[in-house]
């Protein structure tokens, strides 16, 4: 049953919880409590201090990244991980309803290890259940139990919303690929054990600019990886991914030869979904902790969150908040009903990230000196709003979406 149903009474729309997905979430706050919580007090400074949870070069320390696995495994194990995935092949099969409830949920504690035990970049989506025949077991089922992780090779050094123009190419020999070129900012790739690379097959000018695009199967010891990426928020996350005659069997393409930019783009609703359901989440940590510092700090005599500067921040933001979950719980039931979302997937992204990003910001200046601080989560959150700002298509991309569907552009 979904989350958002249609009823006699409510006008059409019913936003009530359903018994399933509040006990999903009451399980979330007990795995929290005792399978991630003790693992972050284990590592103490090393992963608190942004300092020490990373090498000079930028990667990850393995004490880090092997408590990131253990996450990811054993919420796998507990069935939270790729819940979203079909029943069939090892997930859950529920619904984005209650996809983006448990994603905003998980969110809402801020930034951690726990933001991990719902799959994002590295784990099963819908492109990867196109899978057929061996890849099945081999990549698949593996990555939906979280035992294995993957990388979405797309961008490239000098292509990022304009995909179609990606310069990496694939030549058949016999009854391989040969793959040249190289993929950027690629989420993941130091810690993947397979990507997901697109490269051209056909030339632009016999497929069109849409068509002609392949996606591969990659394992991690085929590829070269460069250098790190060290987005804010996102350091020792991503990386170059090097291809240089490599050589890939015929059974790993994924998909339908040349289709692949059509079949990644069919799915962009969820992607979007859930980084803003993630914005959602986080924004509200951030009122929340604004909300209490407000009430605690006093200056000139009485609590800060007594002065309008300080109230009329707290309360847009709220307002914002507010809009924004509205928004993605339509969006969410909308993609339940099968309904065609491209223009309000876009409005979505822009519009909770955008205000992520506004809440994060506000949240400083509330905090001042103390918001600036390592030892606070302020500029922790400022990072990570910034990023999510230009992944899964930036602002431009999302308002240029929505104008086209309106007819304009």
């Amino acid at each position: 049953m979904s989350v958002v149903t249609e009823q006699q009474g409510h006008g059409g729309v019913s936003f009530a919880q359903d018994e399933e997905t509040r006990l999903i979430l009451d399980s979330i706050d007990d795995f929290i409590e005792q399978e991630v919580k003790p693992l972050e007090d284990e590592l103490g400074e090393t992963f608190d201090n942004p300092r020490l949870s990373n090498e000079a070069d930028g990667a990850v320390v393995p004490e880090v990244q092997e408590a990131a696995d253990e996450v990811r495994r054993k919420s796998a194990e507990a069935g939270f991980y790729a819940m979203n995935m079909p029943e069939e092949y090892g997930g859950e099969g529920v619904s984005n309803v209650t996809w983006y409830r448990a994603t905003r949920h998980v969110s809402e504690k801020g930034r951690g290890l726990h933001e991990l035990m719902l799959a994002g970049p590295e784990g099963p989506k819908p492109l990867l259940l196109q899978a057929e025949g061996e890849q099945v077991e081999k990549y698949l089922e593996p990555c939906i139990r979280g035992e294995k992780t993957t990388a979405f090779g797309l961008t490239e050094p000098s292509v990022g919303s304009d995909a179609p123009s990606m310069k990496t190419t694939a030549e058949k020999d016999g009854d391989e690929w040969v793959l040249n070129g190289s993929k950027q900012w690629i989420t993941n790739a130091p810690h993947c054990d397979f990507a997901q690379i697109f490269a051209r097959t056909t030339p632009v000018e016999d497929a069109g600019r849409y068509g002609g695009i392949t996606c591969f199967i990659v394992e991690s010891d085929e590829f070269e990886l460069g250098s790190y990426n060290n987005a804010v928020g996102l350091e020792g996350r991503q990386a170059e991914v090097l291809l240089n005659d490599v050589r890939i069997p015929e059974d790993r393409v994924l998909g339908t030869q040349d289709g692949a930019f059509y079949n990644a783009m069919s799915f962009l609703s969820l992607g979007r979904l859930e980084l803003g359901a993630r914005a959602v989440g986080l924004s509200r940590n951030l009122l929340d902790l604004c909300k209490e510092y407000a009430n605690e700090r006093e200056a000139f005599g009485k609590p800060i969150g007594e002065y309008q500067q300080v109230s009329t921040k707290v309360a847009k933001g709220r307002a914002r908040n507010y809009t924004a979950d509205s928004a993605g719980l339509r969006l969410a039931w909308q993609m339940d009903e099968g309904q065609q979302t491209v223009e309000e997937s876009s409005i979505f992204k822009w519009y909770a990230t955008d205000t992520l990003w506004q809440i994060a910001d506000d949240a400083v200046q509330i905090h001042a000196s103390s918001g600036l601080s390592e030892d606070n989560p302020f500029m922790d959150h400022l990072h990570i709003a910034r990023v999510l700002r230009v992944v899964e298509g930036t602002d431009e991309i999302q308002l240029n979406t929505v104008a086209k569907q309106n007819g304009l552009l």
